[in-house]
């Protein structure tokens, strides 16, 4: 497994990190817990050490997951929650980052991953209601006493990412990235590279739909996320389609897989980018694991970029209320 730096921090990972949402909470019901620790551990056992998790999968059921999961490895991993979201009687009603409420909350954090620092703390999305600056500041107070040890933000615009970073160094900023979605080139990469912050894109495989595996006849669990995602109509796989043709060709080409093809892709955009792929399947993690070694030379860059041009992606990814949660 190669490493790889998040920015200027020094804080190295396994190039390929494992999201582990879907395990929980988000794509159907819940994974079989203990296929899903020995999942986990075989991630460690094959060079992964960065694992993302947060309050709100589940809720609370994921952190307690990752936490038993890599108690064996803890010298050994990285681990990464999130706060943000407001809970009450067990579930989400909104956000919340008023600082006595992310003490409150990191410190339950803590006690369901079972460890005493949270090597990487993400805002989960961030609170109109609540200065970043206060934030940052209680963030920072929390890496002064030990409990965290680097701040990262998730879903943040450019201008919210500075004002964070003027207060506490940000490590890193997770959003979503890939073939599917490439709306942060415009802003947020730039502003990274300039201020030294690494990228930690979350649904690198476009939610499933750059594997391959997702077409217009594709039927979600009813409690799949994805029913209420627009880009998922129906109309919208068949019009987006020719992207995972794409995808596919290329894999054909270079003999791997679409997957492999377009986490290779993000590899190729810069240095200090670790996507957190997400499977509940061992075939898939070593599926992705495999893609560390697929090389994308700039000819084959060239050859994607060229033929992306010709391709409008459709559909919003996320419905409206989902969507208005996210500062840009």
């Amino acid at each position: 497994m190669k490493i790889r730096k998040l920015g200027n921090s020094g804080l190295e990972v396994s190039a390929l990190g494992l999201g582990c949402m879907g395990m929980s909470f988000g794509y159907g019901p819940a994974a079989d817990k203990k296929e899903m620790i020995a999942l986990i551990r075989k991630a460690v056992e094959s060079g992964v050490n960065f694992f993302d998790t947060a309050q709100i999968y589940g809720p609370f059921t994921n952190e307690e997951l990752v936490g038993e999961a890599l108690a064996p490895f803890r010298d050994q991993v990285i681990i990464a929650t999130k706060f943000g979201f407001h809970f009450q009687d067990g579930k989400s009603i909104g956000l919340n980052s008023r600082p006595e409420y992310i003490r409150q909350t990191v410190e339950d954090s803590l006690k369901r991953l079972n460890i005493e620092t949270i090597d990487l703390l993400y805002q989960h999305r961030v609170d109109p209601n609540v200065p970043i600056e206060e934030v940052a500041g209680t963030v920072k107070e929390l890496i002064q006493e030990g409990k965290v040890k680097h701040f990262g933000l998730s879903e943040a615009g450019v201008q919210i990412i500075r004002r964070a970073h003027a207060v506490q160094p940000v490590t890193a900023l997770q959003s979503e990235y890939s073939l599917f979605w490439r709306e942060p080139e415009a802003e947020i990469m730039p502003t990274l590279e300039e201020l030294g912050i690494g990228f930690v894109p979350f649904s690198p495989l476009g939610k499933g739909f750059l594997t391959g595996k997702i077409n217009a006849d594709t039927v979600f669990e009813s409690n799949d996320f994805r029913n209420s995602v627009p880009r998922f109509d129906l109309e919208n796989r068949k019009a987006n389609q020719p992207l995972v043709d794409l995808v596919t060709d290329i894999a054909a080409q270079k003999q791997a897989t679409p997957a492999q093809i377009a986490l290779a892709w993000i590899f190729a955009q810069k240095p200090w980018i670790v996507p957190i792929p997400g499977t509940t399947k061992l075939e898939r993690l070593n599926e992705n694991i495999g893609s560390v070694s697929v090389e994308l030379t700039a000819s084959d860059l060239k050859q994607i970029e060229e033929a992306i041009s010709k391709i409008t992606i459709q559909g919003d990814r996320y419905q409206d209320a989902a969507q208005k949660m996210i500062n840009r």
